[in-house]
């Protein structure tokens, strides 16, 4: 009896952490990408209960009056904003963080957690392959010119550090072998169009968790002394409309045998969410030891895969400066030292 409640902790995650747990976060402001369903949507429904200033980012413009309404339904005086952002369009996600910086006073907390699932091979309106392009470079460039207003942020000694959340997944070590981010044909290229569905959700998810360990945290925060943290969470297995996305990957009738065999198993959005919700909002995050790591729950410290390398970390970074770059023009990232002008 006793193995069978510890598979199925494995599988629901038994982390003796609840929303219920969340600090009071009243004045604070909090941007959640893919906040208008899911994951994000509950991530978001916790902060807005907690008094926090709610920015919801999502490339749907039909679902934001629908999640503002869903969370106003249990919380009346939620003060969230809707912003349509789809961050596979790299010019929309610059203008759109250049508009928050503009607009917004303070910025607390940042999640990571819009992307594609498991899916067929698509390319972003930039070209790119939509996988990295939504789940990675959109966020990297995002950040990248939310940064002033993060360590603004920072600044306020009577608030604590702001905090950085990437919504990694176990599956980033079904990456490929072969992946190392050397170069735009790598990741858009005909080795990528041949790319399993998952393969090219484990790379994505790759690198959301290289971002965070190789470049947030050891190429911004240590280097310039932020006050701040960067952490990539697992949310664990979990039932949301991305398993609709399996018939799109696999084929209608395959895609729904297979989401109708896994979803039994999978997590509800408000268990998945518990880890986002501790590494945004925990006090153990402030420990030695904890800055760019990766947690499969909260509070757990999460398995990584042998990809995860700080030679991969640098050849992402400098390929995710590249390739935006070659989007947008040489100005289009913000220096990420902060001894330049913001």
């Amino acid at each position: 009896m006793q193995t069978l409640q510890n598979a199925k902790d494995a599988l629901m995650g038994n982390p003796g952490f609840t929303q219920e747990d969340v600090a009071d976060l009243q004045g604070k402001t909090v941007l959640v990408t893919g906040g208008t369903g899911g994951i994000g949507l509950e991530v978001a429904r916790t902060f807005a209960l907690s008094r926090a200033r709610v920015l919801l980012l999502s490339s749907k413009n039909e679902s934001g009056n629908d999640a503002i309404e869903s969370i106003k339904k249990t919380n009346p005086a939620a003060d969230i904003r809707f912003i349509a952002c789809d961050l596979g369009n790299l010019r929309e996600v610059k203008n759109v963080g250049d508009g928050i910086v503009k607009d917004e006073d303070r910025l607390d907390i940042f999640v990571a957690d819009a992307g594609v699932g498991v899916n067929k091979f698509d390319v972003s309106s930039d070209g790119i392959d939509r996988h990295f392009a939504v789940n990675h470079l959109g966020h990297f460039l995002l950040l990248n010119r939310l940064l002033p207003l993060l360590r603004r942020t920072s600044r306020i000694e009577t608030s604590a550090p702001p905090r950085i959340i990437a919504v990694s997944s176990t599956l980033h070590r079904q990456a490929p072998s072969s992946t190392r981010f050397a170069s735009a044909e790598e990741i858009t290229g005909d080795g990528a169009r041949n790319m399993s569905a998952l393969g090219l959700y484990g790379r994505s998810k790759l690198a959301n968790l290289l971002f965070i360990k190789y470049g947030v945290a050891e190429r911004v925060i240590r280097p310039n002394g932020d006050r701040m943290f960067a952490l990539a969470v697992h949310p664990g297995a979990v039932a949301t409309a991305q398993v609709e996305q399996y018939k799109e990957a696999y084929g209608t009738i395959p895609g729904n045998v297979m989401k109708q065999l896994v979803t039994p198993f999978m997590r509800s959005p408000d268990q998945g969410s518990l880890s986002t919700l501790w590494a945004a909002t925990s006090a153990d995050v402030s420990k030695e030891g904890y800055q760019g790591k990766y947690f499969e729950n909260p509070g757990e410290f999460g398995k990584e895969g042998e990809l995860v390398t700080e030679e991969n970390g640098a050849n992402l970074w400098n390929l995710s400066e590249k390739m935006v770059k070659d989007v947008l023009g040489s100005d289009a990232l913000l220096p990420w030292d902060v001894k330049a002008k913001e």
